[in-house]
């Protein structure tokens, strides 16, 4: 698991293909994360990856096909920034919220304006994510925890501020740019528990305890 709470980029240093899946090496001196030992979890971009070997400044992964088809990693390539998060260990503080690293899918961002010092971006979901964000609620954004002001149809609209852009991939973001999207776990779950025939969890009850809304 992943707090969203991104320190750092890395970077693409090489990428090869391995019979349809992809093979990376990325380096993440600039990114402020200890070496990774071997079989630790990484997210790049929002992407739990596994790591198969580590240096002191960069580790390999492999990306499958499935993961290659369902999220940006496919498009990278090298010279590219990354967000770059070591998994949580027991204890640590939980400033963002759960992020489990497996993405939903891939968004595409409508626009970035500046709003008083911090940047207000707009992004379009993929068909059928829509139901699972709420405004104020979270979401991961290339692994980043935000939080989101408003929804509109397939569209919603979060604000980063300064110190989030200059430590994230947000600060390349211009219109048009894939993006890894994670809703939040709990939406997922609340979802499960009202389809679950017989339970006593209706869309009445979350909108009234404010767990879901009318969009």
């Amino acid at each position: 698991m992943f707090s969203g709470i991104v320190k750092g980029t890395g970077r693409i240093i090489q990428q090869s293909e391995t019979g349809g899946d992809r093979h990376l090496t990325i380096g993440f001196a600039a990114a402020g994360l200890e070496p990774p030992s071997l079989g630790a979890s990484i997210a790049v971009n929002g992407v739990c990856l596994t790591a198969t070997a580590c240096l002191d400044d960069r580790f390999e992964a492999d990306v499958s096909a499935e993961t290659l088809a369902v999220t940006t990693l496919g498009e990278l390539r090298a010279g590219a920034h990354v967000n770059l998060e070591a998994s949580l260990r027991l204890g640590d503080h939980m400033d963002g919220h759960w992020v489990s690293g497996h993405v939903d899918g891939v968004g595409h961002v409508v626009s970035v304006e500046p709003a008083a010092r911090s940047t207000r971006l707009s992004v379009e979901l993929p068909k059928g994510l829509a139901r699972y964000v709420a405004r104020k609620g979270s979401i991961a954004v290339d692994g980043t925890s935000l939080t989101v002001n408003s929804v509109r149809g397939a569209i919603f609209e979060v604000n980063v501020i300064p110190l989030t852009l200059k430590l994230t991939v947000i600060s390349g973001y211009r219109p048009g740019t894939a993006v890894n999207i994670e809703v939040d776990i709990i939406a997922r779950y609340l979802e499960r528990l009202v389809s679950v025939q017989g339970s006593e969890l209706d869309l009445a009850f979350l909108r009234t305890h404010g767990y879901t809304s009318e969009q």
